[in-house]
């Protein structure tokens, strides 16, 4: 069962949820604790484990979804699911791979991969949610960062360069977290980066892509109906990076373009003139 925002107003929720295996949030990050706690009346006391399919970074908490979860839903045990997807691929019957991500004990995930699993759906499941989580609220940054290069035809050089290094700046916060590198350099991490990076199917680089080419983020958000999570995440990204005394560059320049007024001429000109050091992945 798939849980949005406005199901639940039935007091028939709790029948409705006994053949339920497990139950999915798809909302934005930025309300799930807010969906959690409206669902959480239905959830208490069912034991039923939750698959968490928002990436982002709660922006008033630094909270990642998980800790979202174990703060309202303490009783239900969650699974972090990410990875390399685009909806319409995967609507499609297009081949797809995800992580299912959990620390309670991989005999839910592994329940929940053989509930969903098809010819054309393959999940992949491991005990690092930090990690699976790191990687898919980091990579929307990290698009529309390439987005931006993109859209300024800054080149394919620029482009690559800017997804390496911005791999080395997730990797260098999950090592923070104790993420596993193995999880960061797998499906749920460089290939949720691969995929978002590169296609303007993503909202996020997108997004970059036409604030690259010169316009408002106001409006190109006012045209959208969806949430783009990397706006928000860059924001908790920063403040994370700050606190912990992680070097994120990438990040902090996409959130002085997107919230500071900086320009991206100015973005540019201010990563490219740091100083040299040696590079550390």
């Amino acid at each position: 069962m798939i849980l949005k925002e406005d199901l639940f107003a039935t007091d028939s929720m709790k029948e409705a949820l006994r053949d339920v295996e497990a139950v999915f949030f798809v909302t934005p990050a930025q309300h799930l604790r807010t969906t959690m706690e409206q669902a959480l009346p239905h959830l208490e006391g069912t034991g039923l484990p939750i698959v968490l399919c928002s990436k982002g970074i709660e922006i008033s908490t630094g909270c990642l979804m998980s800790q979202i979860a174990e703060s309202v839903l303490p009783h239900n045990p969650y699974v972090v699911l990410s990875g390399p997807t685009f909806a319409r691929d995967v609507a499609q019957g297009l081949p797809a791979a995800v992580t299912l991500a959990t620390d309670h004990n991989t005999t839910y995930g592994k329940g929940i991969a053989e509930s969903i699993s098809s010819k054309a759906f393959r999940p992949y499941v491991t005990d690092d949610p930090v990690g699976a989580e790191i990687g898919g609220a980091v990579k929307n940054v990290i698009a529309i960062a390439c987005g931006i290069v993109k859209g300024a035809e800054l080149g394919d050089s620029a482009h690559a360069a800017i997804m390496t290094r911005g791999m080395a700046e997730i990797r260098r916060m999950g090592a923070a977290l104790g993420a596993k590198q193995s999880t960061l350099l797998g499906l749920s991490g460089m290939g949720d980066l691969a995929l978002t990076c590169h296609s303007a199917l993503s909202r996020n680089f997108s997004l970059g892509l036409e604030i690259g080419k010169g316009r408002e983020l106001e409006d190109i958000l006012s045209e959208r109906d969806g949430i783009t999570e990397g706006v928000y995440t860059a924001k908790a990204v920063l403040d994370f990076a700050k606190k912990h005394a992680v070097d994120m560059p990438i990040c902090e320049a996409v959130n002085n373009t997107l919230h500071n007024g900086t320009n991206v001429k100015d973005t540019i000109t201010a990563l490219m003139s740091r100083p040299l050091t040696q590079e550390n992945i």
